[in-house]
């Protein structure tokens, strides 16, 4: 897959304005880098770095699946609250890959960390610490259960590391972007800031995914980087927090890969105060700014779904419990039966009575009301006097579709975001590995 960096700077998407690329800033005290390994065989870049040569306060959550990739298993065995580096393989998930796997990511560990220390002895700047190993954690994305291309990472890691850069303007972060990507048509980017004090925060993240993708993370990476300095400990609650409404709020096909991580880096160069909690003014500004930029990924991931051609959000309102509303609105976005129908612009509520049925949360027809956009197609137990078949066809034409369930049976709500199912989905994934 070749990244044509100026077709993308002009394209603008057809769904929403997610599609269109923000100018995303230089980050104080990161450098990146990305490079090709030739793990496709095709010369794209499919190996990135990000290294923070002062350190970087560090969280991430990663996939609830009980079958792990080892590069989440390195991280996890790390129990670092910070780090130097992150280096990102695609078109490999590491995933099922037994010893031979795991003593990869040692010797690339050791490789890097020794390349990475050359660098700094050697600059004017430089810093006679040593990087080692444990400063260095790993993400891994592509085919699950084949071997891992150890020696392929290992003879690009000198090549990484001699192109990382400081200098990070808009055409440099797609660069970085396209090179986490492995289904996916498009990079995904996303930017945000706040003025604290004299100082500008900035929040810059990336991220990749567009199939197998489901709730509590799914076949995605997201890396997030900020200026701000904030512990790892507030870094993960605010992340945890962001990430419920937004990357767990998403699915293309409701499956759940072995990989999957969303983590946040900060590289302390702006001070914010001392003793910092959730409930601070500055720390809730950040959050806020934490969501939106999180939110934007997360549908930008949607929107780019294998085969996807619709973005639809599926909300269910006054529910009678959270995880009420959230079961519904995912029973409803993972039916193949809506999503094929949404992708025919065919307007067959009668898919969302399947989708809230089948749910098994508690219902009372007789206070149901659903709506297709401002349309309401069924209330008080049966079709809606007002229903217009000819305008809700025209409705499905659109884009992007908003399926509403009003339960009325207490005060809580959820909004899943989801695409259609193509034949392209199908195209895609009898040929993935190829």
């Amino acid at each position: 897959m070749t990244i044509n960096i100026k077709n993308f700077l002009n394209e603008k998407s057809k769904l929403s304005k997610m599609g269109e690329f923000q100018n995303l800033k230089q980050i104080e005290g990161l450098e990146m880098s990305s490079v090709s390994a030739d793990l496709y065989g095709n010369g794209r870049d499919d190996l990135s770095l990000f290294y923070f040569k002062n350190g970087a306060n560090y969280a991430t959550v990663s996939t609830s699946s009980t079958i792990r990739s080892e590069s989440l298993s390195w991280n996890d065995n790390s129990h670092k609250k910070t780090i130097k580096g992150l280096l990102v393989n695609t078109k490999n998930a590491n995933t099922f890959t037994g010893k031979q796997g795991k003593e990869s990511l040692d010797i690339l560990a050791k490789n890097l960390s020794r390349i990475l220390t050359i660098k700094e002895s050697k600059s004017k700047l430089g810093t006679s610490e040593t990087v080692k190993t444990k400063d260095l954690i790993f993400a891994s994305t592509g085919v699950i259960g084949e071997q891992f291309p150890v020696d392929k990472i290992k003879e690009a890691l000198p090549s990484l590391v001699e192109k990382l850069k400081t200098d990070h303007n808009k055409l440099f972060w797609l660069k970085i972007a396209s090179g986490i990507m492995t289904t996916d048509t498009k990079p995904k980017l996303a930017y945000e800031e706040m003025i604290v004090g004299d100082e500008l925060v900035k929040i810059c993240g990336i991220a990749k995914g567009s199939g197998m993708i489901a709730p509590n993370l799914a076949t995605m990476l997201s890396f997030i980087f900020t200026n701000a300095d904030i512990n790892s400990n507030l870094l993960r609650s605010l992340l945890k927090k962001a990430i419920a409404n937004t990357f767990n709020a998403i699915t293309v096909d409701s499956d759940q890969s072995t990989n999957d991580m969303v983590s946040i880096f900060s590289t302390k160069a702006i001070k914010l105060g001392q003793n910092l909690s959730l409930t601070d003014r500055i720390i809730h500004k950040f959050e806020l700014a934490l969501k939106k930029l999180c939110l934007n990924l997360a549908q930008q991931v949607v929107v780019d779904g294998e085969g996807a051609r619709k973005f639809l959000t599926v909300r269910v309102i006054n529910a009678k419990s959270l995880s009420s509303a959230k079961n519904i609105s995912f029973a409803i976005a993972n039916s193949p039966l809506v999503k094929t129908a949404v992708a025919g612009e065919d307007p067959n509520w009668g898919r969302i009575i399947m989708g809230i049925g089948k749910s098994r949360e508690e219902v009372d027809i007789k206070k149901l009301k659903i709506k297709f956009g401002d349309f309401v197609v069924a209330e008080n137990g049966r079709i809606s006097d007002s229903y217009n078949e000819e305008k809700l066809k025209e409705y499905m034409k659109w884009d992007s579709i908003v399926i509403e369930v009003n339960l009325k049976l207490g005060n809580d709500a959820f909004e899943c975001y989801t695409c259609d199912f193509t034949h392209d989905y199908i195209d895609i994934n009898a040929d993935y590995r190829n």
